[in-house]
């Protein structure tokens, strides 16, 4: 937080939310949409909490680069976040990847996505920009990073976070001196280098950048002119800074937004299913490590107007509509059916005798009656059939559905109209 008589340093930033990926390897999750506008929470979109951590914050200008399958992510963002007011010095930009810099590029990498719209930036006189990417979930206030970057002076400042070695191959490996200064930045090496006096840990970057605006545009044009380029922040724009600037790491720990006295730091990328329905469901614990409760940091989204969650039946021969250990949202009718550690997302509809455990099911999912559904994630609007059973043959399962190592079951509707043929 800005120190006492001053202006914080986010009324003159600008939050650049990186959304344009797909995420393959949610699957079919990521047919139909990019991974930044999956499902996530009961409520959420998961790019509600890149978003939600700029406006607590305090940043009222907002840009959203998107490109792979973008139409349901644009439909959330014009619907979700169109409270942002120009007469108030505020702003909400969709940037889809739309060729501005020549007739046959689209965003050829995470630098390339920014320096498109450089002159849109530059008409809103910032002094700093504050890059995200749009696909984790956390809670971060970005004011901290940015007094960081300032009071040392940084050309860029870059989140990052302690990992296990053995998990962070996929990630930006960070060498930092005793000042935070960053001696060394490898885009995912495979075998990643230890942290000092941490044998087991690496520190990784997350994707977060902070720099002063007039730097940013410079750097970018740089790099657009260099044929050799990928134009990416992790592959080329941050190595070069480190070599020739001056780049400053950020420790997670000191902005991570925490709920009350837990000293957890929380961030997850939720990029395979097992990690999305993981997540999901540690949301049901007694003390989640990720408070949806907290008022004074709320995660900010689109809240369709639907009636409250119902539940009903309560007879002798088991036809109880109860649900144990979970979250269920608005608009869900629970009819006769028993829930346990599940997460049923808006709209959802489980008849007489369906039994789930470990469940995510997302809007608008439809369960016939005697369904038995365990470790499982449906996709929107699906049609589960009388009688299914899931989660108890891993073998059969994986002959009818998209099924992990870790006997996570996968279902979309195409899966579900091909088991009649």
């Amino acid at each position: 937080m800005a120190p006492a008589g001053t202006e914080p340093l986010s009324r003159h930033a600008l939050a650049y939310v990186l959304a344009g990926g797909r995420g393959s390897r949610l699957l079919e999750l990521t047919d139909r949409r990019a991974k930044p506008a999956v499902y996530f929470g009961g409520k959420s979109r998961i790019i509600d909490f890149a978003l939600s951590n700029a406006v607590n914050s305090g940043i009222r200008r907002i840009a959203v680069a998107t490109q792979y399958k973008a139409h349901s992510l644009i439909r959330h963002l014009q619907m979700g976040w169109n409270f942002f007011r120009p007469e108030r010095n505020e702003s909400f930009d969709i940037l889809p990847a739309s060729q501005r810099v020549s007739e046959t590029s689209w965003y050829s990498g995470t630098a390339d996505a920014v320096y498109q719209n450089i002159d849109i930036l530059e008409s809103y006189n910032i002094k700093y920009i504050v890059v995200l990417a749009g696909d984790h979930i956390y809670k971060m206030d970005y004011e901290a990073m940015l007094q960081q970057h300032v009071d040392q002076k940084a050309d860029v400042t870059v989140g990052c976070l302690e990992m296990p070695r053995a998990e962070s191959s996929g990630f930006g490996i960070i060498h930092v001196n005793e000042d935070d200064t960053i001696r060394a930045f490898i885009e995912k090496p495979a075998d990643p280098p230890p942290m000092p006096g941490k044998p087991d840990m690496s520190l990784a970057s997350m994707g977060i950048y902070v720099f002063d605006a007039k730097f940013l545009y410079d750097e970018l044009k740089r790099d657009a002119a260099d044929p050799n380029s990928a134009h990416d922040f992790g592959k080329d724009i941050i190595p070069y800074i480190v070599k020739n600037g001056r780049a400053v790491a950020h420790q997670f720990t000191r902005s991570c937004v925490r709920s009350g006295d837990d000293p957890r730091s929380y961030w997850r990328d939720v990029g395979t299913v097992d990690a999305y329905w993981a997540a999901n469901i540690d949301l049901t614990d007694v003390v989640p490590e990720l408070d949806l409760f907290d008022r004074s940091w709320p995660i900010w989204t689109y809240s369709e107007i639907v009636p409250p969650a119902k539940f009903v039946h309560d007879e002798g021969d088991g036809r109880r509509g109860e649900a144990i250990s979970s979250l269920v949202s608005g608009g869900c009718i629970v009819s006769g059916a028993s829930v346990r550690r599940s997460l049923l997302f808006t709209g959802v509809h489980l008849h007489s005798h369906a039994r789930l455990e470990g469940a995510v099911l997302m809007p608008y999912v439809q369960v016939g009656r005697h369904a038995r559904l365990k470790n499982v994630v449906i996709d929107r609007g699906v049609q589960i059939p009388e009688g299914l059973v899931v989660g108890e043959d891993p073998e059969f399962d994986a002959k009818r559905f998209r099924t992990s190592p870790n006997g996570i079951s996968l279902i979309t509707q195409p899966m579900i109209d091909g088991l009649n043929r």
